[in-house]
């Protein structure tokens, strides 16, 4: 699917892809990812080409609502491909999986910023940062915001973005924490800004504002998202959108670790094979250790993997019964997805560890998944000590302390 095609809304007449084409079509770009991936990482930024090869793939179209041309798939797809474009380069999959679940955040919002994103362009991609470090100021039918947010992976490829903000203004209710949906004419993405040791090509510049209004029906309350009471579920209302929000965006921050164990995995394996040591003459596919790593990383990896889809497949039953998703539920599947990539870093290092002066080049092919599994632990949906509490809390009939669950 390519030019015109790629940007035409799926019709009547039209069959949508099955999962497995998509997957297929994922693991198809592995190779290519692999040889883009040095380039990506220099440029600090995921190429123009393969953004334009995930958008003629429709895989940004899955959890899209077919109203407006896409896929509304099962979320376990879209991780299924998440998970096998960052094994060809991690940088992809990471900015994949966050630009990829913000079409389901924006049918979420009211129609009518729905219509404003996708109207004219049903492959619009659509940037975040949820940091709330935004000034707002309430005004008559909306809001002015102004701010300076960082980490918004994937914005060079966007021309919108979702923005996390507080409203202090609320009649002297509670602190209102909201997202805010801005076209790109009203901001600007300061490139050069990102600058890590790992995923280096997520592009995840630095995003300004300068007093710009964003109506009231481009925002998106997180006390909504929380109680699955959403303006955008009036017109998207399949089973896909009674998910709580949160469950999605922890889980498209955490997945693209899988890809990048795997190919740290495979690289240990391809340094086992031919590894003689030069001081020792010991051989590293002879070395217990080195096996020993390598069997509890694909062991643990399948373990984690099979949660994963345990959870979503849970999700998508209590939603496609209408029930609500029991906090306790919520508040250990947000733990456990909190744990993946510092796990997955840790079956690295252990790998890392054993493959000696091999292992330290740049050039070394487990190097670079291994630096990008440490710097995705930075994100604080990845930091389990947000979420042990409410694990403990909610089985007690607590409410959670940590909403974005």
């Amino acid at each position: 699917m390519t030019g015109a095609a790629a940007t035409r809304p799926i019709g009547k007449d039209e069959e949508l892809p099955s999962a497995e084409t998509l997957i297929a079509r994922a693991k198809a770009m592995i190779p290519v990812l692999r040889t883009r991936a040095r380039a990506c990482t220099l440029a600090h930024d995921v190429p123009p080409e393969t953004v334009a090869e995930m958008k003629a793939a429709g895989f940004f179209r899955v959890l899209q609502p077919k109203r407006y041309g896409g896929y509304e798939m099962h979320p376990n797809v879209f991780f299924e491909i998440q998970k096998a474009l960052a094994e060809g380069c991690m940088s992809t999959g990471w900015i994949y999986g966050v630009l990829g679940c913000h079409p389901y955040e924006l049918a979420l919002f009211h129609d009518e910023a729905q219509q404003e994103v996708w109207g004219d362009n049903r492959d619009m991609l659509v940037s975040s940062t949820y940091q709330p470090v935004g000034k707002v100021e309430k005004v008559e039918g909306g809001f002015y915001l102004s701010g300076r947010w960082g980490f918004s992976s994937g914005s060079s490829h966007c021309g919108w973005v979702l923005l996390g903000a507080i409203n202090f203004d609320t009649d002297g209710g509670p602190p209102d924490m909201r997202t805010f949906l801005l076209p790109r004419s009203d901001y600007q993405v300061i490139e050069g800004t990102w600058d890590t040791f790992g995923l280096q090509g997520t592009g995840s510049f630095d995003i300004l504002v300068e007093r710009v209004f964003v109506p009231e029906h481009r925002t998106h309350k997180a006390s909504d998202g929380f109680a699955c009471t959403n303006p955008g579920q009036q017109a998207n209302d399949g089973p896909l959108y009674r998910i709580p929000w949160a469950q999605l965006f922890i889980r498209s921050v955490s997945s693209a670790a899988f890809g990048g164990i795997r190919a740290a995995t495979s690289a240990a394996m391809e340094i086992m094979g031919n590894r003689v040591s030069t001081n020792t003459g010991k051989a590293s596919k002879a070395d217990p250790n080195l096996h020993a790593a390598i069997a509890r990383a694909i062991a643990e990896t399948n373990e984690m993997e099979l949660t994963h889809r345990t959870a979503f497949n849970e999700l998508m039953d209590y939603a496609t019964r209408n029930e609500p998703v029991p906090m306790e539920k919520r508040a250990l599947f947000a733990y456990q997805s909190a744990n993946v990539v510092r796990r997955m870093a840790d079956l690295a290092d252990d790998m890392v560890k054993l493959l000696g002066g091999r292992a330290i080049y740049m050039s070394s092919p487990i190097i670079q998944p291994w630096l990008d599994l440490h710097a995705a632990r930075a994100h604080v949906a990845n930091d389990p000590a947000n979420r042990t509490s409410d694990v403990i809390g909610t089985m007690n009939g607590e409410p959670p302390a940590f909403t974005f669950i």
